[in-house]
């Protein structure tokens, strides 16, 4: 019996000793795992604005010392803008391409379409308008004007009488302003053949279509709501409808 079991243990040393001599270690069944691919992701569509102006606006009334603008906004962001916007005004077209010296500004109502006013202004001035919003983005493309402010006078024109050959005009001269007038100057355009043959309170100036006439030397000078009055006679075919004066200095 201890033969037998001494035979066992023998042969069994002698297998263990075989298998670490051989270089040969089993280990446990391992399962290989091949990862999914990964999604290709979906790309973001670029957000492209219509070809259309953000804003616009015109002039659409002026005083001797005020431009009023009526403005358009016709985009939100991220293509435009939203109210209120800040009006800026220039004296010249380059200080307004280079944003440089506004001389004026106005800011806007919660409307995106209405109307703004700009006071403080230099009477007989241009002047040059830009966008912006009240948080500093400047528009890039409108730049507005020029656009004129009017003079501290006007004028207007009555027909008194007329026949075949010509007709008798009365201009009377106003002082809009809040200072003295230092002189005057009423100029208009003629629709047809017109021509100026004799003025009475006032000296004829201008050539052609383009009439002129400017104060004598005794009624320059009119007081913030004077007024003063000259007469013409004119030579015409036609008698015109209206005339039309322009009034400055």
């Amino acid at each position: 019996m201890l033969r037998t079991l001494g035979a066992a243990l023998a042969a069994a040393l002698t297998l263990t000793g075989w298998a670490a001599s051989s270089g040969v270690v089993r280990s446990p069944a391992t399962t290989t795992v091949t990862p999914a691919a990964a999604a290709t992701p979906t790309p973001t569509p670029t957000f492209a604005c219509p070809p259309a102006l953000p804003v616009t606006g015109q002039v659409t009334d002026a005083t001797a010392s005020s431009l009023t603008i009526t403005y358009w906004m016709v985009l939100s962001p991220p293509c435009g803008y939203d109210p209120p916007l800040v009006v800026s005004l220039f004296t010249s077209r380059e200080d307004a391409t280079a944003w440089r010296d506004p001389v004026a500004e106005a800011v806007t109502g919660p409307e995106r379409q209405g109307k703004v006013t700009v006071t403080g202004l230099a009477p007989d001035t241009d002047y040059w308008f830009r966008f912006s919003d009240t948080h500093g983005t400047r528009d890039p493309y409108v730049i507005g004007g020029p656009a004129r402010t009017s003079g501290t006078c006007s004028a207007t024109a009555t027909i008194d009488a007329s026949w075949g050959g010509g007709f008798v005009a009365t201009v009377t001269v106003r002082n809009d302003g809040t200072e003295p007038t230092p002189g005057w100057l009423v100029s208009w355009r003629w629709s047809g053949d017109e021509r100026i043959q004799s003025v009475w309170g006032g000296v004829a100036e201008g050539a052609g279509q383009d009439a002129a006439v400017r104060n004598a030397s005794w009624n320059g000078t009119l007081r913030p709501g004077g007024s003063t009055t000259f007469g013409m006679l004119v030579a015409a075919g036609a008698t015109p409808g209206t005339i039309t004066p322009k009034c400055g200095r």
